[in-house]
């Protein structure tokens, strides 16, 4: 029987996780264990290694290879001449590997670290308070702590389709490393991951088709924002709707995947696949339930406003848990904000802060961009308030003549009494930019009409965009 090793406080994770200990902690024992993410098990979360860092470098090279294609209609002759994968995928990598096993050495050797043990390996409970860590290197510990902060996060999900794990396909943690580029790509899924490489992807060159079980892509956006990227994204790419898979083979070509939409087969072919339908979270890598822990069906741990862990419904005291492990939004600056939440209420437990008080926003860094904050027009409707609805086009202000833009806009929903903003949703360029003026607003309590016209709004620039549609509301 190995021997438990005790601690004060248990931090699983190096993502948003890693920013968890601190001078004002350096009194407390601390031992931070970590799987790590991918195939490689690499230190510091799935931001930095395989998700929201790399994609954005990924997706800027993209923006810049599209750039020819639309260069036509502003007189210009421009070409796409080559694109060197290895460069581009080496220029991301050799910025973010350094960053990951700088981290790691950070914990592992620093002064600054001298409280701290880390552990690399699984850890999962076998009872409360209580875990068991497989490490890579192939040693068991039996690890007990005060307080367990939870910060395990999420992992890609493969469906449950005949023959696709035999046939090996990629996902979000393998696609970014390949050797070279397929002549042609399939991705399974049309949420955000999916549409963010569906442009990274058909910018460089390959033949891309995009396979959605429904009729329109990311159906967590407002349905006219939904429809409109569908639209776009269709001229772009091979898009597949309302088609479900059925079987999936590795064959000497690449591979097969057969389908059935309107109860007809379908069967497409690609070099490479891409599996892209979601994440898992993974609490139950952490066997959650031996300890006690709730979990929602989707398998998110789950916790109060507090971040507190619940068990049986109540509150397990000394167990916190945040990001992709218990929410529900899969988004780093939502993991970052809840760690920060967890760490005030661990040192302040008098004084416990609450997780939910702010809207929470999306971007989507496909082409064109996509970013939302607060409620669609449908559940705005739904919710039984009047409200007021404005749409702007960016084919409607300066700044969009210049771009040539015929296709973005902007959609607000608002209170038709008090022009409360109760939701805004974007699409086009700098969306994920321009929705943090609505985010502000949103956050601080500013309605409409004390935003519309009590600043200057410069001329001419993108802003004019949010300008006008808030001058909608309040007229």
């Amino acid at each position: 029987m190995t021997d438990t090793e005790h601690f004060d406080i248990a931090l699983i994770g190096s993502g948003s996780a890693n920013s968890f200990p601190g001078p004002d902690l350096a009194g407390r024992r601390i031992v931070q264990i970590d799987r790590g993410v991918g195939p490689d098990h690499v230190f510091g979360g799935t931001c930095l290694n395989l998700g929201c860092i790399p994609t954005k470098m990924f997706v800027h090279t993209a923006d810049l290879a599209a750039t020819p294609a639309e260069s036509a209609r502003f007189g210009l002759t421009e070409q796409l001449q080559g694109v060197d994968w290895p460069a581009i995928r080496d220029r991301v990598f050799g910025r973010i590997d350094p960053i990951s096993q700088g981290g790691e050495e950070y914990r592992s050797d620093h002064e600054d670290n001298a409280n701290l043990t880390l552990l690399r390996g699984t850890a999962a409970f076998i009872g409360p308070k209580t875990v068991q860590v497989r490490g890579h290197d192939g040693s068991e510990r039996t690890i007990s702590a005060d307080t367990f902060v939870l910060g395990a996060g999420s992992r890609p999900v493969l469906p449950p389709i005949d023959g696709l794990a035999d046939a090996a396909p990629h996902t979000s943690d393998t696609i970014m490393r390949i050797d070279s580029l397929p002549a042609s790509l399939a991705i399974l899924g049309s949420g955000v991951i999916a549409v963010e490489f569906a442009h990274v992807f058909a910018s460089l060159g390959v033949e891309v088709t995009l396979i959605a079980r429904s009729e329109k892509v990311l159906r967590g956006a407002d349905a006219d924002i939904s429809s409109r990227l569908t639209d776009l994204l269709a001229q772009r790419v091979r898009l597949e709707s309302r088609l479900s898979t059925t079987s999936v083979k590795r064959t000497d070509a690449g591979v097969e995947l057969r389908g059935r939409r309107d109860g007809a087969e379908v069967v497409l072919e690609a070099e490479e696949l891409l599996v892209a339908v979601g994440r898992r979270p993974n609490s139950d890598l952490l066997d959650v339930t031996a300890a006690g822990i709730d979990t929602a069906d989707d398998g998110r741990v789950e916790v109060d406003e507090h971040q507190r862990v619940l068990g049986g419904g109540a509150v397990l005291e000394g167990v916190w848990a945040f990001g992709d492990l218990s929410s529900a939004h899969q988004l780093k600056h939502v993991a970052n904000h809840e760690q920060r939440i967890v760490r005030h209420n661990v040192l302040h437990p008098e004084q416990m802060r609450r997780s939910d008080t702010m809207p929470i926003p999306s971007g989507v860094f496909t082409h064109p961009q996509v970013a939302w904050v607060g409620v669609d027009e449908a559940a705005a409707r739904q919710s039984g308030r009047e409200i007021r609805v404005a749409v702007q086009e960016y084919a409607s202000i300066a700044y969009g003549w210049a771009m040539e833009d015929t296709t973005g806009f902007v959609k607000l929903v608002a209170d038709a009494e008090t022009t409360e903003i109760l939701g805004a949703h974007f699409i086009g360029p700098d969306a994920t930019t321009l929705v943090q003026l609505l985010i502000q607003a949103m956050s601080t309590g500013q309605t409409a009409r004390d935003i519309a016209t009590t600043q200057y709004w410069i001329h001419p620039a993108m802003p004019e965009l949010v300008e006008n549609a808030l001058l909608q509301l309040i007229d």
